[in-house]
């Protein structure tokens, strides 16, 4: 990607329906309130959730615990900032594509790692499996963004679930734990032993998101193995194409330099006889 130019992809789920709420917003928003306020809004909700979590954890866990609501209150907080912080900019003609581009998305890790570890320790998770799932976030992150680097499209999803679908599906299993308190899951294969569902729940996304980190570098390697191969072949034949053209160059040269100097040598011999 260079100077911003890349093209962006984004055919998420809830596109239709959340764009025009962004643009709503992002027109009737104060000429004081600029996009970076509303990227360190993104952030600030993305610590509420962390910080929830782990007062949710200290204080007896999710169930009927007022501090999931909110941890659910900072995904929203998180969703409005980090999601019309770019709209704005693009409202008001003031882009910054590169600038905005890395803030954007180094923010985006900060907020995975909030969001899983706010589960872990709210205890709607083992701290461990979230852990993993903060991981395979990340890892899915970098494939993202290396495909972006090699190809200059930007994808911001491949299976119509972006930021603002897992925001949603965070808010409605933050909430289920605080509703229902959900009984263990029997594991057959794991002997009978007893399992937290929001631990299987996020150990299942954790599978998907390595899954998909393994399945999208063999995938795109091979795709850009197979471009860069025919780029080395097309450079390799003309490098080849160049090197006899100029082999041919000094094969003539040489052979006028040959013709010169048999002339030199035959004009020596007539004057040696005369």
């Amino acid at each position: 990607m260079k100077d911003g130019k890349v093209e962006r992809k984004n055919d998420i789920l809830l596109g239709p329906i959340e764009r025009p709420i962004l643009n709503f917003f992002a027109k009737h928003m104060p000429d004081w309130v600029n996009s970076d306020m509303l990227t360190v809004l993104g952030i600030l909700g993305s610590a509420l959730t962390l910080v929830s979590g782990i007062m949710a954890g200290r204080t007896g866990g999710p169930y009927r615990n007022p501090w999931i609501l909110v941890l659910c209150l900072g995904f929203v907080i998180n969703w409005f900032g980090d999601s019309l912080d770019g709209t704005l900019a693009r409202y008001r003609h003031k882009e910054r594509p590169n600038f905005g581009y890395f803030i954007d998305h180094s923010v985006d890790g900060f907020t995975a790692v909030c969001m899983f570890f706010g589960f872990g320790f709210a205890g709607m998770s083992s701290l461990l499996v979230a852990a993993f799932g903060a991981i395979g976030y990340l890892l899915m992150m970098i494939t993202v963004y290396l495909k972006t680097h090699v190809t200059g499209v930007f994808e911001m999803t491949t299976i119509k679930i972006g930021p603002t679908e897992l925001r949603i599906l965070a808010i409605i299993f933050s909430l289920v734990h605080y509703f229902l308190e959900p009984a263990p899951v029997i594991l057959p294969f794991a002997g009978g032993e007893e399992i937290k569902l929001g631990t299987l729940l996020v150990g299942v996304i954790a599978a998907i998101l390595f899954v998909y980190y393994v399945v999208e570098t063999i995938r795109v390697g091979r795709r850009l193995a197979i471009e860069d191969g025919k780029r080395l072949e097309q450079r390799l034949a003309k490098e080849a194409k160049a090197a006899e053209k100029e082999m041919k160059k000094m094969e003539k040269e040489l052979k006028k330099s040959s013709k010169k100097a048999n002339g030199k040598n035959a004009l020596g011999d007539i004057s040696r006889i005369s």
